[in-house]
């Protein structure tokens, strides 16, 4: 099967086109917003950012 040539015309379109090709849209429920940052450590030690939730979401995507 030969390739197909394609004359771009529209240069900021076409850039437009190749920035959202790796966009994901992901809504994420209020519920779950509010349990996105983590509880405040009591013992010793920076404290953390995100909740175990929130990464465990972010590694299975």
């Amino acid at each position: 099967m030969a390739k197909q040539k394609y004359q771009v015309t529209n240069w900021p379109a076409y850039n437009e086109s190749l920035r959202q090709r790796g966009d994901l849209t992901i809504w994420v429920k209020d519920e779950a917003l509010s349990l996105w940052t983590a509880r405040r450590r009591t013992s010793r030690g920076g404290q953390p950012k995100y909740s175990d939730l929130a990464i465990t979401l972010c590694l299975t995507l």
